[in-house]
């Protein structure tokens, strides 16, 4: 008689609200998860739409070839996860469907990295990190230029901003010293 392991699920994480965290995910085998305009475009189009369903800071952000980070406040237990979850399942059936391999594999590496932001001084060179990484990356000359960034959307207004950065807190002084860091 064969015997089959018990699998049981994995154990959801506890994020408290009222935190900022960073957070990152990226694709399977570094695998390209952005090709051109039309992919970040409509993955900017998931994150404003899982916004309506499962409310959520997002301070910061930017989306990278072949991955992305985050800066999110949620404002209760729980939030977090079930923004991540539903944002991240979203994108990767939406990505096998568009790219016609709907069960070839996963479409991220893993769960969404989480850590939490736990100083000022942590949350502005969190927030920096993240919106200087297209610069970093060789990808901009100027960190603002990378179009698929909150740094640009505060920049520029336009597109995506109000359906995106819900936060209604001025961050010229973020972008000053992102911009003389340079």
């Amino acid at each position: 008689m064969m015997r089959y392991a018990v699998v049981m699920p994995r154990t959801a994480r506890f994020v408290p609200g009222g935190m900022i965290y960073h957070i990152l995910n990226r694709g399977v085998g570094k695998k390209q998860l952005f090709f051109g305009d039309r992919d970040y475009l409509a993955f900017e189009d998931i994150v404003a739409e899982t916004l309506v369903r499962s409310p959520m800071r997002i301070v910061s952000y930017i989306l990278m070839p072949n991955h992305w980070h985050f800066v999110l406040w949620p404002e209760s237990d729980g939030d977090l996860a079930r923004f991540m979850q539903r944002l991240t399942t979203t994108h990767a059936t939406r990505w096998q469907k568009f790219f016609n391999c709907i069960g070839d594999g996963h479409v991220y590496q893993g769960r969404f990295k989480s850590f939490p932001v736990e100083t000022d001084e942590h949350f502005y060179r969190v927030v920096r990190y993240t919106e200087r990484n297209a610069l970093r990356a060789n990808l901009v000359t100027n960190a603002e230029d990378w179009l698929w960034s909150s740094l640009w959307l505060r920049k520029n207004g336009s597109r995506a901003c109000g359906k995106i950065l819900r936060m209604a807190v001025a961050y010229s002084h973020i972008v000053d010293s992102i911009r003389q860091s340079n």
